[in-house]
């Protein structure tokens, strides 16, 4: 089972360390603009359910997945579920969105998003992330990796207003990720891997206490990811 947000790097984790970490905490930062009915958009295991529902703001949480892509974790069964193209949901039914880690996955983006806004309420927030600094995953289905740029673009071009992009890493978070990407996926012995992340591990530790993370906005950022919020008027 997947640690959405491990307290400390094992060699277990080392790939995922930071990526997860980060996630966890955007969500957590954002989480108290969620309030009353919240759909997690492509939920997958539906990680962060337990944590947001603490938030008695939230009346309701609903999980849906595409049909057809859940096999992956398929002992978790999501609230609905969506061919791709139209959610199973009426206009202005909810009053926040999550979708985390979903729209490299959609070939189309825009028809992803214009169905988030069309059911979201006015005045409702979105909170998304998406990876920078990962692997090909879920493939066929993994299309793109976004700057901050075009995700703005992406979530303006949908309807959405006042987006705010967030880089969840820096350029020695950067490094770090692709060091435990490397030591755990990279074609090797385990009894190698283990030996590298022995050597290596102080060296990730270092560099994730000296990250620096820039404005979005800035020339020659490299980051691990994104996270982005923004409102439906």
């Amino acid at each position: 089972m997947i640690d959405f947000n491990p307290s400390q790097i094992t060699f277990e984790n080392v790939d995922r360390f930071f990526i997860k970490k980060s996630i966890f905490q955007f969500i957590s930062e954002k989480s108290n603009s969620f309030s009353g009915n919240l759909i997690d958009v492509g939920c997958g295991q539906m990680p962060y359910r337990e944590f947001i529902t603490q938030n008695s703001l939230i009346e309701t949480y609903t999980g849906i997945d595409l049909i057809g892509g859940n096999e992956y974790h398929s002992e978790i069964s999501p609230d609905l579920l969506w061919d791709g193209i139209t959610f199973p949901i009426q206009d202005e039914s909810y009053n926040s969105a999550l979708a985390t880690e979903v729209l490299e996955h959609c070939p189309d983006p825009q028809v992803t998003l214009k169905e988030i806004f069309r059911i979201l309420k006015p005045g409702s927030p979105i909170v998304l992330t998406v990876p920078f600094i990962w692997p090909t995953h879920e493939s066929p289905h993994d299309y793109y990796r976004y700057t901050p740029f075009g995700l703005r673009y992406q979530l303006e071009e949908a309807g959405f207003e006042d987006v705010r992009i967030s880089c969840l890493g820096g350029w020695d978070a950067s490094l770090a990720q692709v060091l435990g990407l490397w030591i755990k996926r990279r074609k090797m012995s385990m009894s190698n891997q283990k030996r590298l992340f022995v050597l290596i591990k102080p060296f990730i530790q270092f560099l994730l206490r000296k990250d620096r993370i820039l404005e979005s906005n800035k020339e020659q950022n490299l980051f691990t990811n994104l996270g982005a919020m923004a409102w439906k008027k």
